[in-house]
């Protein structure tokens, strides 16, 4: 019987998961919505500049959790993954309804959302030669509607004809169980293949611990925002569902999402993860627990026995 490998799908090819080493979870190196006018990641060269600031502080590898038709620029992720030294991992997927034009969602409904997912992850996003390595959608606040239903049921499609995780924006962390109910539930995606993600914005955390006892990954991502229960918050909740049992089930990022959040503008950017957050993090649960988070669980969580 042949042995099946499980890898992880990098904008350089498939690698094994053992040399993600230490990564960020989730983070973005480009970015564009009308929601943020003004502050867009669209600089290639502030991208150099915040990885190689990112790998001066131990990191090593970065999964970009931006989707389709958010100014994603795959085509510059290679290069910067050579020249950085850092590992990348593209998505595909689609955002909520508020970050795309009504014209582009309803050319994507006509030519198949889950179709488009499950080409940019086995064949590659549109003239890049870049395989995407997960699927990103979004719920709602407190909710799942029309928009969040259709994106999700598009990803699981697609995830059950490839195998990609699934990582889900939880909007300011809510609605963690109707995600879970729809994914998991009505549409059989694995739990060990969804992602939960700002769970750090709604420290609910005996809704943590239902997610958890799901099986599903839980990230603790986007810290520095002030009007966020977050920094503060963070390492309670960690704290609370290691000593549960869950410690292999959580991921941290950093979830860079304007201009003016990069390091280079002045903003805590990529290496904030590394030089504050796991810090902090060290005097809850200590360096190993941390270490395991940071290492381990994103080897787990992004691998996959690929379609």
């Amino acid at each position: 019987m042949a042995r099946t490998v499980r890898t992880v799908r990098t904008v350089l090819g498939d690698v094994d998961p053992v040399v993600l080493g230490t990564c960020d979870a989730h983070d973005h190196l480009f970015l564009s919505s009308p929601q943020l006018p003004g502050q867009e990641l669209d600089s290639p060269a502030a991208a150099a500049q915040e990885l190689a600031a990112f790998r001066e502080a131990g990191g090593e590898s970065l999964i970009q959790w931006t989707p389709h038709g958010m100014g994603r620029r795959a085509d510059e992720l290679p290069e910067l993954s050579r020249t950085s030294g850092v590992r990348l991992v593209a998505a595909t997927g689609l955002h909520q309804a508020e970050h795309y034009t009504p014209e582009l969602l309803e050319r994507l409904r006509t030519v198949g959302l889950a179709d488009l997912f499950a080409r940019e992850i086995s064949k590659g996003i549109a003239d890049t030669g870049v395989r995407a390595g997960l699927i990103k959608v979004a719920g709602g606040f407190h909710g799942l509607d029309a928009h969040a239903r259709w994106t999700m049921k598009a990803a699981a499609e697609a995830h059950h004809a490839t195998g990609a995780p699934i990582a889900v924006h939880l909007e300011l962390g809510t609605g963690a169980l109707d995600v879970l109910d729809l994914l998991c539930g009505e549409l059989s995606v694995p739990p060990d293949r969804l992602i939960l993600g700002h769970l750090n914005r709604s420290p609910d955390l005996a809704v943590h611990r239902q997610a958890a006892e799901a099986g599903v990954y839980l990230a603790f991502d986007g810290p520095s925002r002030a009007h966020h229960a977050t920094d503060w918050r963070m390492p309670e909740a960690v704290q609370a569902l290691t000593e549960a049992g869950f410690v292999d089930q959580l991921l941290l990022g950093g979830d860079t999402t304007t201009a003016g959040a990069r390091a280079v503008n002045g903003g805590p950017g990529l290496p904030y993860l590394l030089r504050r957050v796991r810090p902090r993090l060290e005097l809850a649960v200590g360096e190993e627990l941390v270490e395991r988070i940071l290492r381990d669980n994103p080897a787990r969580a992004f691998a996959v026995e690929w379609a």
